[in-house]
């Protein structure tokens, strides 16, 4: 899990659809995602482990996800955030628990369990209060990734999310990279 968080670190810009299968309709949006690796002797590991009654010497450290609307251009907010810390089965590491402080559907503090598959898709499932949800996660290339996934409410109601997320290129990314690709041509 660590090595997925280390490759997903960074600023990605996601295109979703929602699918609501009810009369609720279907949304699409553009978003910013910021994925930032959090080691095992951060703060926020003992706290989150503390709250879910887990020994914090289990946990191999985790992650923090912060969201916002593409056009946005101040700092993200913090109140759109989750911190998610990996308590693995075993020294694999290919699965386990994650802790959050707040889930993704209800904003309270969540164990999902989570499992890599021989494909390298990482499968996550959460059971909240009132809902049940999972999302598969895999990366296409290096700075291209794929999320969907499915929640159902106790009511029946379900909806599906897509996401395709691709790195995000700051000014800075693309002026290195073209000045890599100028080098090449001239030789």
């Amino acid at each position: 899990m660590m090595d997925f968080f280390r490759k997903s670190e960074g600023v990605w810009f996601t295109q979703r659809t929602v699918h609501h299968f009810d009369a609720v309709a279907d949304q699409s949006g553009e978003s910013k995602l910021y994925v930032g690796v959090i080691t095992v002797d951060d703060p926020r590991v003992q706290a989150i482990c503390e709250q879910q009654g887990i020994d914090p010497t289990k946990a191999n450290g985790g992650a923090s996800f912060m969201w916002q609307e593409h056009e946005d251009d101040r700092e993200p907010n913090p109140d759109h955030a989750a911190v998610l810390v990996d308590v693995p089965d075993d020294e694999t590491g290919t699965s386990g628990k994650l802790l959050r402080n707040q889930g993704y559907v209800e904003r309270i503090p969540v164990v999902s369990r989570y499992w890599f598959g021989k494909d390298g898709i990482l499968t996550i499932d959460t059971e909240y209060e009132s809902n049940q949800g999972q999302e598969r996660c895999w990366f296409m290339t290096d700075d291209f990734r794929v999320r969907v996934s499915t929640v159902r409410m106790m009511s029946g109601v379900y909806l599906m999310t897509y996401c395709s997320e691709r790195r995000y290129l700051t000014d800075a990314n693309l002026a290195t990279m073209m000045q890599h690709n100028l080098s090449r041509a001239s030789v």
